[in-house]
């Protein structure tokens, strides 16, 4: 059997689309630490029409961040596939790496979204709340594994309540967290 392609979000508004979106739940990833907590994203729309990305997650009680940028892929499309781009390492971010960040079913009040990549090794559960329905949370999981990803690597996202507000809490302002992300720490 063939792979089929992907299905994604059309039409995605993303002046709707910005603001705050706390992971609930992803597969995890060499760019984020194990134990991290609160693990958050914020996008702004900039005046020609990219995305400033910021990324947030808290280790050891320290905020950890990368900030970034994201594009369509195809700005003729009106598909949301959208490509991401960081600079690494966080302290001194000379090293462009860029990803896909496809969204694969968004609700129509823009409240919680599925994200995927084609190669499907990344996936993430994003919610505008640091929870969401163990319902909604199990249909997208299925979802997921109806678009052929190994649900299995799933791992839930731990939330304080209340959540951290705006820049709380010493940063690691050496990006110890993304070295030891390398190294599988």
């Amino acid at each position: 059997m063939a792979n089929k392609e992907m299905e994604v979000v059309k039409g995605l508004d993303l002046n709707r689309y910005m603001g705050r979106w706390y992971e609930i739940a992803s597969f995890p990833s060499r760019n984020q630490p194990k134990n991290g907590t609160n693990t958050r994203a914020t996008y702004t729309l900039r005046d020609d029409g990219t995305v400033h990305v910021l990324n947030e997650t808290w280790t050891d009680g320290k905020r950890g961040f990368i900030e970034g940028s994201a594009y369509k892929a195809d700005p003729s499309s009106d598909e949301a596939k959208l490509k991401v781009k960081f600079y690494v390492p966080p302290f001194l971010p000379i090293i462009p790496v860029v990803g896909d960040y496809w969204v694969l079913y968004l609700d129509g009040d823009y409240q919680y979204a599925l994200i995927g990549q084609p190669s499907k090794k990344s996936l993430w559960i994003l919610c505008r709340e640091n929870h969401l329905d163990e319902e909604i949370y199990n249909q997208l999981v299925q979802r997921a594994k109806e678009e052929g990803y190994d649900v299995s690597k799933l791992h839930k996202t731990q939330h304080t309540n209340p959540p951290p507000e705006g820049e709380e809490g010493p940063k690691d302002t050496k990006g110890i967290w993304w070295i030891k992300s390398i190294i599988g720490k």
